[in-house]
């Protein structure tokens, strides 16, 4: 706001903003690959308080699809979509996992968090700073176990014999009122032994001479690693959750809209926009 003295008048120039939101922003889950694959990568998690819109401005709201699982023994997991609101904020997707039989395809991918490597001593893929956590590495010799895919709050453990790595955990919000666990990563594979848990926020869980689980939808958690030959999880959809004291004066994409004290609600499962 400012002020000028015109003629014994004092004007103001007054900018208003449309409201303040805060925001949850989830990419979607990377997906798994097979041959004793990896956990997939946990979509990028991100929250905040206090983000000022203009007025009269529509936002367009993108929510990641969750990575395809692979059964293919010469491809890596699928990475997940990016979730976004405008070109504002930006939740990268999950890593798609590395598989533990084909030279080369054997690292997890790198993302929001990263994939998890496959047997044979696939190297996790990177998590990015502020959004998710690295993959943990593949097991080298006996009965192999994968790396499980990274989450918003942990890395992904390293496969070890008989034992595929757990899926890194996620992150809890509140934003909706109730605590609710978002981008866990997934679990790795094993041929034997002990399978790799889906890490907590919906990770899949790795395949034990089996497929791998997919993540669950709208938490960005990563799909659960295949054993050879079975399909490597998909990675679960991303999520954008708009919390304001103001009330949206429109909105595409049919987002849930729910009351938590003072606060409207908003929750995108799929692309659209919203306006203030």
């Amino acid at each position: 706001m400012s002020q000028r003295y015109s003629g014994g008048f004092i004007t103001t120039n007054f900018n208003p903003l449309a409201a303040s939101i805060d925001y949850l922003i989830v990419g979607g889950g990377g997906g798994a690959s097979t041959s004793n694959g990896g956990g997939g990568g946990a979509g990028g998690f991100l929250t905040a308080n206090g983000l000022n819109l203009a007025p009269s401005t529509t936002y367009v709201v993108t929510v990641g699809a969750g990575g395809a699982g692979t059964t293919s023994s010469s491809l890596q997991g699928t990475s997940g979509g990016s979730s976004s609101f405008s070109s504002l904020v930006t939740a990268l997707g999950g890593g798609g996992s590395g598989n533990g039989q084909t030279a080369g395809t054997r690292p997890g991918l790198s993302g929001g968090s990263g994939g998890g490597g496959g047997s044979s001593g696939g190297t996790g893929g990177s998590g990015t700073s502020g959004q998710g956590n690295a993959g943990g590495t593949g097991f080298t010799g006996g009965s192999y176990g994968a790396g499980g895919g990274g989450g918003a709050s942990a890395a992904g453990s390293n496969g070890a014999t008989s034992a595929g790595g757990a899926g890194g955990a996620g992150t809890a919000s509140t934003i909706t009122g109730s605590s609710v666990t978002y981008a866990g990563g997934g679990g790795g594979a094993t041929d034997s032994g002990t399978t790799g848990a889906g890490g907590a926020g919906g990770g899949g869980n790795g395949g034990n001479g089996g497929a791998g689980t997919s993540g669950t939808a709208n938490t960005g958690g990563g799909g659960g690693g295949g054993y050879n030959g079975a399909t490597g999880g998909t990675g679960g959809s991303g999520v954008v959750i708009i919390r304001s004291l103001s009330a949206a004066t429109a909105t595409t994409g049919s987002p849930t809209v729910s009351y938590s004290s003072q606060y409207i609600i908003y929750t995108f499962t799929s692309s659209g926009s919203i306006t203030f």
